[in-house]
C-alpha cells in the first residue's frame, strides 16, 4: 500500500524553522512600528534579502517544491510574524507568478531577477490589474494596449489601482486590453521595464490594515514597451486570439485570460498568508486566556472561552488542510475539478477574519488596544477577504465549476 502522510520531511521542518525564527525575531519586533509609519520597510527587505529569503533562488526552491508545500509553508510562517511586512517581503511574488504563468523561458530568466534585485540593492515588482473599474470584473477592464507595428513596440493608456508596490516597483506587469471585442479573453500581460516614460505612481492609498505594505495606483499615459515585452510573444497571443473568436462565434468553451491564470495559481498561496495571522492571533489568545485569571482561576477555564479557543484551532487546522490539498494538486498538474483552489482562499480568508474577531474578544478591552498585536492583527485580516478575488467571487467560482457553468 502507497505511503500516506502529512508530515513534512526534514528539509522541509528546517526551511519553516528558519522562517520562523526570522519572523520571530526581526519581522515581529518590528510589525507595530512600520503599521504605525504606513511606510514600505525597506530595512526589513534588506535584512531578508541578506539572509536568503527575499530572492529569486529562495522562492524559485520553495515554488518547485515536488509536494506543493514549500510556498504555502513559507507563507504561512512570514505571515505568523506580521502581515504588514510579510506582503511587502512577498508582494513582488505575485508579479513573478504571472511572469511565469504567461511569459516564455527567456522572458522568465530575463525579467524576474530584475524584480528582485540583489542583497546590495533591493529592489520590489508589481502585479497592476484591477482598475477603479474593473476589480472582480475584470471584463470591465479599460486600460488598452495596441499594437505598433512599424516600431514593434506596444503602447499602454489607462490607470491601475490597488496594485502592491505600485510606482516603486523597478518591474511592472500590466495586464491590458488588447481586443475590447473578446471581453476578458482579449487581455493580454506586459513587462513595463525599470524607468520607461509615462508610468507613474497615482494615489498611494491609507489603509486599515497591512498598512507597511505599499499599496497604490499606477498611471499609464502613452507608455511605450518592446514587442518582447508582450508576455508569452506576439505569435502566442495571436492564437490565442483566435481561439477565442472562434468559440465566440460557435458558442464554444471560453478559455481563461492572463490575470486569471495569474490569481488561479496564487490563491492557495493567498490562504496560506490567512493561516498565518489567524494562527498568530489564536496563540496570543491562548496564552493570555491561561495567564489572565478573572474570579480567582484562569479564564480559560471558563467554557466560552476555552470553546471559542477550540473552534479557533479547528477551522486553523481544517484551512491549513485545504491550502495544502490546492498546493499539492497544483504542483502535481491535478486539475481543479471543484474549484479547490478557490475553496482554500475562501475557507482560509474567513477564518482569519472570524479567528482574529474572536482573539479580540478573549482579550476584552485589551484586545482592543493597540497595547496588544491582535488589534493589528484583526486589521490586517480584513484584507484577505477581498484581494485576488473576494469572498463572494471565490463562491461564484465554486458553484459554477460545481454546476459546469462558465467562469467569466
Amino acid at each position: 500500500m502507497a505511503e500516506f502522510t502529512l508530515e513534512l520531511n526534514d528539509d522541509q521542518k528546517q526551511v519553516r524553522d528558519w522562517l520562523h525564527g526570522f519572523a520571530k525575531d526581526v519581522i515581529r519586533p518590528a510589525a507595530s512600528e512600520w503599521d504605525e509609519r504606513e511606510e514600505t520597510p525597506w530595512p526589513v527587505i534588506q535584512e531578508a534579502a541578506k539572509v536568503g529569503i527575499y530572492s529569486l533562488d529562495f522562492y524559485a526552491q520553495q515554488f518547485f517544491d515536488p509536494t506543493g508545500l514549500g510556498i504555502p509553508m513559507a507563507m504561512e510562517e512570514l505571515f505568523w510574524g506580521d502581515a504588514g511586512i510579510a506582503l511587502s517581503i512577498v508582494g513582488t511574488g505575485l508579479a513573478a507568478v504571472g511572469v511565469l504563468a504567461n511569459g516564455t523561458e527567456e522572458q522568465i530568466g530575463t525579467w524576474i531577477p530584475q524584480m528582485y534585485g540583489d542583497a546590495d540593492d533591493v529592489k520590489v515588482a508589481a502585479f497592476c490589474s484591477s482598475e477603479p473599474d474593473a476589480g472582480s470584473d475584470v471584463a470591465s477592464m479599460r486600460t488598452r494596449a495596441v499594437y505598433d507595428q512599424a516600431k514593434d513596440e506596444w503602447v499602454l493608456n489607462g490607470t491601475k489601482t490597488w496594485a502592491t508596490n505600485g510606482g516603486i516597483a523597478n518591474v511592472h506587469v500590466v495586464v491590458a486590453v488588447v481586443d475590447p471585442e473578446l471581453g476578458s479573453k482579449g487581455h493580454a500581460s506586459f513587462i513595463v521595464p525599470p524607468d520607461t516614460p509615462g508610468l507613474s505612481q497615482g494615489q498611494k492609498f491609507k489603509k486599515h490594515g497591512i498598512r507597511a505594505s505599499h499599496t497604490a495606483e499606477v498611471v499609464l499615459e502613452d507608455v511605450r514597451v518592446p514587442g518582447h515585452c508582450l508576455l508569452g510573444g506576439k505569435e502566442k497571443l495571436d492564437q490565442r486570439l483566435a481561439r477565442a473568436r472562434e468559440r465566440a462565434a460557435t458558442g464554444g468553451e471560453r478559455v481563461k485570460n492572463a490575470a486569471m491564470a495569474t490569481f488561479e495559481a496564487s490563491r492557495p498561496a493567498v490562504g496560506a498568508m490567512a493561516v498565518g495571522t489567524a494562527r498568530a492571533a489564536y496563540e496570543v489568545a491562548l496564552d493570555y486566556a491561561k495567564t489572565r485569571t478573572q474570579f480567582g482561576r484562569p479564564i480559560i477555564d471558563n467554557q466560552g472561552v476555552a470553546f471559542q479557543l477550540a473552534d479557533m484551532r479547528t477551522r486553523i487546522d481544517a484551512a491549513r488542510l485545504l491550502v495544502w490539498r490546492a498546493s499539492w494538486m497544483a504542483t502535481t498538474g491535478k486539475p481543479f475539478e471543484s474549484a479547490e483552489g478557490s475553496m482554500s482562499k475562501l475557507y482560509a480568508s474567513e477564518t482569519a477574519k472570524k479567528v482574529t474577531a474572536q482573539a479580540v474578544q478573549i482579550l476584552g478591552g485589551n484586545g482592543f488596544t493597540r497595547e496588544y498585536p491582535v488589534e493589528r492583527m484583526h486589521r490586517d485580516a480584513a484584507i484577505y477577504t477581498i484581494f485576488e478575488g473576494t469572498s463572494e467571487i471565490q463562491r461564484l467560482v465554486i458553484a459554477r465549476t460545481l454546476s459546469g457553468m462558465p467562469i467569466r
